[in-house]
């Protein structure tokens, strides 16, 4: 039998018409109660630990503002200078964003439950799913492009699923207003676009296409994304060359198996058959045919990031949304008391293993193995007590004209927060966006190296390099630098300005 005629494959689908899609569900304000108790966990918890090495590198990336860096847009390094000129080191303002995110993130993925015919019920189950979400605590609790991506991708999202349940294929500029507002962060939202159209293009209504609001909503992403493609374009697209790196598993939760492993855990183990039958449900069931687009835009969308070798996390702000979905099937023959038992189960798996609930001075290490992240909130401020014991250790003539250089953009950052008040030198970089943010001056032959677990590459540059300390945070954690190697390296072979761009930018 033939299924019916939704109101975008007639010919004046462009206009505002009566939905055949089920109508939304009754309006309720749970959600946002449970969003703002989100917000309010998180800024609560948000002062403990400590920085993240990737704030610490967005803070540096804000006190060179500009339109693009290697590996991310403006957007964040932008937020990160605003918080730290309002209340420099201030750890609580800098992840306020953040956790505004989180809770609005909450509300969107009730407001998307609601917009597929959801009850109050399920809203509320989407909301409590949502809030106990790997995803979104993690990325609520440190201010990161992640977390950005997160709400971008939903915004988009609940305009695509207004625009296909009502008909109006104007909400194409809200989508457009989104993504291009997203792709001043990253350009990750031009996968999502990539997604929405071949969701389109694979389960209809084809028309929209060729439809002039999308059309127009394209447009609109593509002008918004000028400024950051422009100064991509203009340094040789150093963002690919970032891209190849993590392809190649030189990252944190890259890698294909990972990418498959995180699908069934970064919104929980017990979300998983939640948004299962969600993703089935957009596919398959009859009432829903308007919405199938947007479970083949999942499915198109992981397809990329498992091909393409991109971390696994990528397509997270879809599952929420088939999450959403999910939750609207699941209350239709699940007990209530099931679910709450299983979002129970979440918020506690959460709470120990993504957020800082315990003393750091005795994190389990099933934690850090878990949460990578976790372990790099940890001990920046003794990792720069332990370069300063070797900087007070040099003659002083060489501690006249030594500088530090780091393995990675974290540990500049950190010294460039705790060194000032410890007399340490400026630290270097050749990791990323750092390596633009100035070299050594060529006078500088005496450095002490941190965060190069081998000297090999060291002595390429320098005639001496000796072992002078370790790391020592202080805490028993398996983060990156805790117990590294801290080298003093004398005799630099060639100018720092010969070998800069061709070999530190490159080895860091």
């Amino acid at each position: 039998m033939a299924e019916p005629v939704t109101d975008l494959e007639r010919p004046d689908a462009g206009a505002p018409t009566a939905p055949t899609t089920p109508p939304p569900g009754p309006r309720t304000a749970a959600p946002w109660l449970v969003g703002g108790a989100v917000t309010a966990v998180l800024l609560l918890l948000a002062g403990r630990y400590g920085y993240h090495r990737d704030e610490l590198y967005f803070l540096l990336c804000g006190r060179h503002l500009d339109w693009g860096y290697v590996d991310q847009g403006p957007l964040v390094p932008a937020l990160a200078r605003l918080a730290d000129t309002v209340a420099p080191g201030n750890l609580v303002l800098l992840r306020t964003p953040s956790a505004l995110i989180g809770g609005a993130s909450v509300v969107l993925v009730a407001a998307l439950a609601r917009e597929f015919g959801a009850g109050r019920a399920a809203q509320v189950a989407a909301a409590v799913l949502a809030a106990a979400a790997g995803v979104v605590l993690a990325a609520g609790h440190l201010l990161s492009t992640t977390t950005v991506d997160m709400l971008v991708w939903l915004a988009a999202a609940w305009c695509a699923v207004r625009m296909l349940r009502t008909g109006d294929s104007r909400w194409a500029l809200g989508i457009g207003l989104a993504l291009g507002v997203g792709m001043l962060n990253k350009l990750l939202p031009a996968l999502l676009g990539v997604g929405l159209l071949a969701g389109v293009l694979i389960a209809g209504p084809r028309r929209l296409l060729r439809d002039r609001w999308v059309l127009a909503g394209a447009g609109f992403a593509a002008l918004l994304a000028v400024p950051y493609v422009a100064w991509q374009a203009s340094h040789g697209f150093p963002q690919l060359a970032v891209a190849s790196s993590i392809a190649d598993g030189d990252s944190s939760y890259s890698g294909r198996l990972d990418a498959v492993v995180l699908q069934l855990i970064i919104i929980s183990p017990f979300a998983t058959p939640v948004w299962i039958a969600g993703l089935v449900a957009l596919l398959r069931r009859p009432a829903w045919a308007a919405y199938r687009a947007i479970g083949w835009a999942w499915l198109v969308v992981f397809a990329i990031v498992l091909l393409a070798g991109g971390k696994g996390y990528y397509d997270a702000p879809l599952l929420l949304v088939l999450t959403a979905a999910g939750a609207v099937v699941t209350v239709d023959w699940a007990r209530q008391a099931l679910l709450g038992a299983a979002a129970a189960l979440m918020v506690a798996g959460s709470a120990v293993l993504l957020l800082p609930t315990l003393p750091a001075d005795r994190l389990p290490g099933f934690v850090v193995e878990v949460n990578y992240d976790a372990g790099e909130t940890i001990g920046w401020p003794a990792f720069a007590d332990s370069v300063a014991a070797v900087h007070r250790g040099l003659p002083p003539q060489e501690r006249a004209r030594a500088v530090v250089l780091t393995g990675n953009y974290g540990e500049a950052g950190a010294l460039a927060r705790y060194g000032p008040a410890r007399d340490l030198p400026r630290a270097y970089s050749g990791h990323n966006s750092m390596a633009r943010f100035g070299r050594p001056p060529d006078g500088a032959d005496v450095v002490i190296a941190v965060g190069w677990e081998r000297p090999d590459q060291l002595r390429a540059w320098f005639t001496e390099v000796t072992e002078a300390g370790r790391v020592d945070q202080r805490v028993d954690v398996d983060n990156d630098e805790n117990g590294g190697p801290i080298f003093v390296c004398r005799g630099l072979r060639r100018p720092w300005s010969q070998i800069w761009d061709s070999e530190v930018s490159h080895a860091s």
